[in-house]
């Protein structure tokens, strides 16, 4: 893929190296607050996957990561707020540092699912590592310990974000044209 723009893009809002830079970021912090302790990363399918990916590389300690596929939105561009888990964990979370790992931060819905969710499994601590926030755009309290950029309030792919299965494999992180989902 290259760095042109995609037709069904309005326009860049980060580029590959301001995400690169915030995932660095995030990175070392981790690796400072949990120097000596090993981390279970857990990710949000599918959109999380790169951010995950990449997050891990700069994350200096012992690190290992599981996999949770949720869906809330459909195929559609807003969260609908029920939540529905189709892939579980594999690995027991009882008594480890949990970061879940998501793309994006926007009413919070699905993650205060599965905050519940996995504090019910006893980990030692759980926190929350999000590529994006979408200030102001929450519907429920979350504390969210890391987060990569500050997100305006637009419809966004790339990056491991798509719309429909599209626009995942984006270098950057894109405003999607609302023509393509109106």
């Amino acid at each position: 893929m290259t760095d042109s723009i995609h037709p069904d893009v309005k326009s860049i809002l980060f580029s590959k190296e301001e995400i690169h830079e915030a995932t660095l970021r995030i990175g070392k912090q981790i690796s400072k607050d949990y120097q000596g302790e090993k981390v279970l990363l857990v990710t949000v399918l599918k959109g999380a996957f790169i951010f995950m990916a990449d997050l891990a590389r700069c994350i200096d300690g012992d690190v290992e990561v599981d996999f949770m596929a949720v869906s809330s939105y459909g195929a559609e561009a807003k969260s609908s707020g029920v939540v529905r888990i189709l892939k579980d964990l594999n690995a027991p979370v009882e008594g480890r540092h949990v970061i879940i790992i998501e793309d994006i931060l926007d009413s919070g819905l699905t993650l205060k699912y599965l905050l519940k969710n996995i504090k019910a499994r006893g980990p030692l601590s759980i926190e929350i590592a999000t590529l994006l926030f979408k200030e102001g755009k929450q519907q429920t309290r979350i504390d969210c310990k890391y987060i990569g950029l500050l997100c305006p309030d637009y419809f966004v792919v790339g990056y491991g974000l798509d719309y429909n299965e599209r626009y995942r494999n984006l270098p950057y992180i894109g405003v999607l044209d609302e023509s393509v989902y109106s």
